[in-house]
């Protein structure tokens, strides 16, 4: 106690712990992000030779996001020499590193909004490590993030403080354990950031990761809640670990899992290891920082949204957010004072790690359309990975789109990412065809290779390719006064950006269904023309579209005449006027908050175009009318779609109207009158089991049930790409198919993209059984009914919104897929 007064005295005598400064007993009420922040700034004003913030950036509802840089005093004066001998250990800096002895680890609170003890831990973590634990701080630098999740925590704090009971009721029934949609987990634009470390789609992803990279840290945890009922997981990990994650990395998992026991034994605290949470897809806070060389980790908690301040769990006990946040404190010590005892062996084996002269594919070369590489090569940017361009040449070695050997030619248009960089192991993981498993249950999806989510060919090839900079400009486009009108290629979603933007801006633009040929240029179906006579409305014409064009880099081919060389003329029926749609998008109960959230944020963020969000609690009473495209998103509808607002929907079809359903929503049409979509059935699938699952021993159920799933696996389909919702597209896409369910193909309607006879999954885990029901599978389709025309996008590809190929197609159902059925 002497020992601890003196710290105060030393560090400032005004220094409050958390319930001081709150003015309330932590725990016993939840604190609101503001607090938190005020909190954290206390504990700087009051100790400025040993603690540092840094905001890094501000949610989209405009929530300071802050990191707290904690150390000794003599480490706090040395921060930006540890910081950059850190970085000269992995090779990442240029140089030698000297006096390699600090061991840096980073916490990581709140991810999740709804998952809130940490935060509260997080203040209690700061306190205690600045005054009884202060000795840790000697050779450890501890980065805190207080809240990765503003906008997710507030809505959920706010929620629970105005509805809870005084006292709080810890009847599992009461209403303050049930959140309504969309409850506090998800930021904003309603994303799990717990799965958008290696995408960073997110605000708040994308300022995290530019201060993670300058540090590199060498023990990551990220904390987290779990069911009422599972009491605590710390590390070590479940199986499957990716095959770059070191023996190392696997023995210091275990060494922090056991110190976190000895602990958690001595309060009769219950705990369980190696269960669940494994360490494969690469876009969680565990399994991101262990790709950069970091102990990476998730530790959690009982409680989640569900617990509030208390709730009586199953077995009889009540569950506090004071139990919680004890816990949540007690593993962050406990990492901190490991961490501190192995800084020299952290510093050494961190930077073993980066040696990367044992992977097998020296080098990845893409390519493809320049906006998808460019769109590629902004995501390397982000995690601040080196890449070069191609000379002219033959690559040879994995072929992506064949899966198999073969080779391409290259030139200096071509993106090549080498393995022969600091970086190399988490290029590995981004860009290999297919993540070796070690076990077949997991937690997440089992494929994501970049090649095939960016829809670009490429080589992954066992030898290094040389490569250099690239410094190509893109083309100007210039205005020509005397031109008939103006062309555009439509490849990207650069290209649909450019035309939602002509359309706000009131200029006319057709598009052509066949290719045609002028003035020397061939152009394919889907081409953007932009004729004079349809925009004589709007003043200086030539200079306004090519200052659009230049603002998103679009070339703009200036064509003399509509008389065309080949193919349709500009008049022709086959070159039609794209229709503004008027988009309309149910969110709500009903709905996947996820998959809701990821097109809300298409809209807004990505294609910058209007869209209406309708809630599903007032659909059967609002006039859809208004509208000409409803969107579905992924949900279950059985409750919502009863006969009268099905009739609804399909009258509105029928005078024009265009549904577009996605992934899940096709449960709720399947096999229903006036929908063509029926569920598919295979022969294969219907055969006689090997073995009587009757007799499957309990032990083995859960292992022999993954033959019927299909954990995120990418598969080849043939596509027609004469159609307009296939439009920019080849005759083949790879598409991440993400469960076992499967539709046959239409009868009638049109087949856009597919999975033919014995289809294969060229990357990731697919059971034996779920493949057989795949033959003759929809992926994405158009049924007429009417004037107008439902949709099914059986795959969702806005999927945390980072398989980019995908989102052509719902570009294309918007704009052009039966566009001249509707008139408001």
């Amino acid at each position: 106690m002497v020992i601890f007064l003196l710290t105060l005295q030393l560090y400032g005598q005004n220094f409050q712990s958390p319930s001081e400064f709150l003015g309330y007993e932590i725990g016993t009420k939840f604190s609101r992000h503001h607090q938190v922040i005020d909190y954290f700034q206390h504990v700087a004003e009051q100790n400025t030779s040993r603690v540092q913030l840094m905001e890094y950036g501000k949610t989209n509802e405009g929530r300071r996001l802050m990191l707290g840089f904690i150390s000794s005093e003599a480490n706090m004066n040395n921060l930006e020499t540890i910081r950059q001998n850190n970085l000269k250990n992995t090779g990442i800096l240029d140089g030698s590193a000297t006096n390699n002895d600090i061991a840096i680890v980073w916490l990581s609170y709140n991810v999740h909004g709804n998952e809130a003890s940490s935060t509260e831990a997080s203040m209690n973590t700061i306190y205690k490590l600045l005054t009884e634990n202060s000795s840790y701080l000697e050779n450890t630098v501890v980065i805190i993030d207080p809240c990765v999740n503003p906008d997710g925590r507030d809505r959920y704090v706010n929620w629970y403080n105005e509805t809870a009971s005084v006292p709080y009721d810890i009847d599992q029934q009461a209403s303050e354990h049930s959140e309504p949609w969309p409850g506090g987990r998800p930021n904003h634009y309603l994303f799990d950031l717990n799965r958008d470390w290696a995408w960073a789609t997110q605000v708040e992803t994308a300022s995290r990761i530019k201060v993670y990279n300058k540090w590199m840290p060498h023990v990551h945890v990220d904390f987290h809640e779990q069911g009422i009922n599972e009491p605590y997981y710390f590390a070590p990990a479940a199986e499957p670990f990716h095959e770059v994650i070191s023996d190392w990395q696997r023995d210091f998992q275990t060494q922090i899992g056991k110190n976190h026991a000895k602990y958690f034994d001595a309060e009769g605290w219950l705990y369980f290891t190696r269960e669940r949470f494994d360490l494969l897809y690469p876009s969680y806070g565990d399994t991101y920082p262990t790709y950069m060389g970091a102990i990476g980790m998730t530790y959690e908690q009982a409680g989640h949204g569900f617990a509030g301040l208390g709730i009586l769990n199953d077995e009889g006990a009540v569950l506090t957010l004071v139990d919680r946040l004890t816990h949540h404190t007690t593993t962050g010590l406990s990492t901190v004072e490991i961490s501190s005892k192995n800084a020299i062996e952290l510093n050494t084996e961190f930077g073993k790690y980066f040696d990367n002269a044992n992977l097998k594919y020296k080098s990845y070369i893409l390519q493809g359309n320049r906006d998808k590489i460019n769109s590629l090569t902004d995501l390397l940017d982000k995690h601040e990975i080196a890449y070069g361009f191609a000379s002219d040449g033959k690559a040879s070695g994995y072929k992506y789109s064949i899966a198999g050997q073969g080779q391409i030619n290259t030139s200096s248009n071509d993106l090549v990412v080498s393995t022969n960089q600091p970086k190399g192991k988490m290029v590995k993981v981004l860009f290999e065809p297919n993540a070796k498993l070690s076990d077949s249950l997991t937690y997440d999806i089992t494929a994501w290779s970049a090649p095939y989510a960016y829809g670009l060919e490429a080589i992954a090839s066992t030898s290094l390719v040389r490569s250099s900079s690239n410094s190509t400009s893109a083309n100007t486009a210039v205005a020509k006064s005397s031109a008939t009108g103006y062309v555009a290629h439509w490849n990207s979603l650069n290209d649909a950006q450019f035309l939602s933007h002509l359309l706000k801006e009131q200029i006319k633009v057709r598009f052509t269904e066949k290719p045609f040929s002028a003035q020397g240029n061939s152009y394919e179906r889907g081409t953007l023309i932009i004729v004079r006579g349809d925009n004589k409305h709007i003043a200086n014409f030539d200079s306004k579209l090519v200052g659009i064009a230049n603002q998103h880099k679009r070339q703009l081919d200036a064509l003399n005449s509509g008389f065309s060389t080949t193919g349709p003329d500009f008049g022709s029926p086959d070159i039609k006027l794209v229709t503004p749609p008027k988009i309309a998008l149910l969110s709500g109960d009903y709905t996947s908050y996820g998959s809701y959230g990821e097109l809300w944020h298409f809209f807004e963020q990505q294609l910058h175009y209007p869209v209406t969000s309708l809630n599903t609690d007032d659909l059967s009473r609002v006039n859809i009318s208004k509208y000409n495209v409803l969107i579905m998103p992924n949900g279950y509808y059985g409750g919502l779609l009863n006969d009268t607002v099905t009739e609804k929907i399909k009258t509105w079809v029928r005078s024009g109207g265009k549904l577009i359903a996605i992934d899940g929503a096709l449960n709720s049409f399947a096999g229903k009158e006036g929908f063509g979509l029926k569920r598919n059935t295979s022969e294969a699938n219907n055969s006689e089991p090997t073995e009587d699952p009757r007799l499957i021993k309990y032990a083995d159920r859960e292992r022999d049930y993954t033959n019927n799933l299909i954990t995120g696996a990418i598969f080849k389909t043939k596509v027609d790409n004469t159609h307009p919702m296939a439009f920019g597209y080849d005759e083949h896409y790879f598409t991440l198919k993400r469960g076992s369910s499967s539709f046959s193909l239409l009868d009638s309607g049109y087949n856009v993209a597919f999975l033919d006879k014995n289809p294969k999954n060229v990357s990731g885990f697919a059971g034996k059984n779920a493949i057989k029901n795949l033959d003759h599978s929809l992926v994405f389709g158009e049924q007429r009914l009417g004037r107008g025309s439902l949709i099914y996008m059986s795959e969702n590809v806005m999927f945390r919104s980072f398989w980019e190929n995908g989102k052509l197609f719902l570009v294309n159902a918007l704009f052009f897929v039966n566009n001249n059925s509707y008139e408001l």
